[in-house]
C-alpha cells in the first residue's frame, strides 16, 4: 500500500450561531498548533446573504471550514500528511462550536480503494477493500471485465460490476459444484462445462480423473484474463489436452452434440437475470 496522509471530514449540524470571520481565523491556528502543522496562506470570502468559506494552505496540505447558515451547518476538512493525525480538530471543534451532532468521516489518502458491493442497499453499505486494479476491459461479446486484487479475497474476478470468483474461496464454490454432481453420478469420463470462464469447474474434473471436457465457454477474453491473473484457478486447465474449448453460444452449440455423449453437463454461468432466464429457456 502507498499512503499518502489522512483525511477527515466534520459536518457540525444543528448550528445556531453565525460566527464570525474572526472566529474561524483564531481557530485554524489552535487546530495548526495541536496538529503541528505550518500554516503558509489563509484565504477567506463572505458570501451575501449569509455564509461564509476558508481554507488554510499548509506545509502538509490543507483544511477548511465552509459554512450553511441557512440549513444550521459548519463543514470542516483536514487533510495531512504530517505526523499527528487530522483528527486531533474534532476534539478542538467540538468544543469551540454550539452544535447538537457531529457527523465525522476519516480515511486514508493511499492507494487502497474501496469497490461497492452491488448488493448494497440504501440502508446497509457493502465494500471491498481493493489494494490494486490489475485488469479493466469490455470485452468484444460486450462483457465489463475487472481483475482486482482484494484485501481479503486475493486476485477477484469481477463481470459487470459482479463479483464471480476469488482466489481465496474458489475452491470451496468449485469443489462442491462437482461434489453434487458425483455424490448423483460416480460416472465422469466425458463431461460438459458450459459457462465457467474462470476455469474452476473445468480444474475439479481434471483433478477428478475426467477422460475429456468440453468446455462451452462465451467469451475466449474473459478467460485469457483469467489465466494471466488467476492462475491458482486455472493454470492445470491451460496446461491440459484434456480441455476441448468451443467459443460462443453454448446452448446453440451443444444443441448439435449427439445423444448421450457426456455423463455430466455442468452450467456454470453469472448469477444475473440474463443468464438465469437463458438457462430456463434452454434447459426445458
Amino acid at each position: 500500500m502507498i499512503k499518502v496522509g489522512e483525511h477527515i471530514t466534520l459536518d457540525f449540524l444543528g448550528v445556531k450561531k453565525d460566527y464570525p470571520q474572526s472566529f474561524y481565523e483564531k481557530v485554524i491556528y489552535k487546530i495548526a498548533k495541536a496538529a503541528k502543522v505550518e500554516i503558509l496562506n489563509v484565504s477567506s470570502h463572505k458570501f451575501e446573504p449569509q455564509g461564509f468559506t476558508l481554507i488554510a494552505l499548509l506545509s502538509e496540505s490543507h483544511f477548511s471550514f465552509h459554512t450553511f447558515p441557512e440549513k444550521n451547518v459548519i463543514s470542516f476538512d483536514f487533510f495531512t500528511c504530517g505526523k499527528v493525525p487530522p483528527k486531533i480538530a474534532l476534539k478542538i471543534l467540538k468544543k469551540e462550536i454550539q452544535h447538537e451532532r457531529v457527523v465525522a468521516k476519516s480515511f486514508d489518502r493511499s492507494s487502497v480503494s474501496l469497490y461497492d458491493d452491488i448488493y448494497s442497499t440504501s440502508g446497509q453499505k457493502k465494500y471491498y477493500v481493493v489494494n490494486n486494479v490489475l485488469e479493466t476491459f469490455t470485452s468484444k461479446v460486450g462483457q465489463f471485465v475487472e481483475i482486482m486484487s482484494l484485501e481479503e479475497f486475493g486476485n477477484a474476478l469481477f463481470i459487470d460490476h459482479e463479483i464471480q470468483v476469488a482466489e481465496k474461496d474458489e475452491k470451496i464454490y468449485s469443489s462442491s459444484f462437482f461434489k453434487s454432481s458425483y455424490d448423483l453420478s460416480k460416472k465422469n469420463n466425458n463431461v460438459a462445462i458450459i459457462g465457467g470462464g474462470d476455469g474452476g469447474v473445468a480444474r475439479e474434473c481434471l483433478e477428478n480423473n475426467a477422460n475429456y471436457i468440453d468446455w462451452y465457454e462465451l467469451d475466449p477474453e474473459i478467460v485469457e484474463s483469467c489465466y494471466r491473473h488467476l492462475p491458482k484457478v486455472c493454470s492445470k486447465v491451460k496446461k491440459s489436452n484434456r480441455v476441448n474449448t468451443y467459443w460462443g453460444d453454448a446452448f446453440e452449440s451443444i444443441k448439435l452434440i449427439e445423444d448421450s455423449k457426456y455423463d455430466k453437463i455442468f452450467v456454470d454461468l453469472n448469477d444475473d437475470q440474463y443468464c438465469i432466464d437463458l438457462a430456463k429457456k434452454n434447459m426445458k
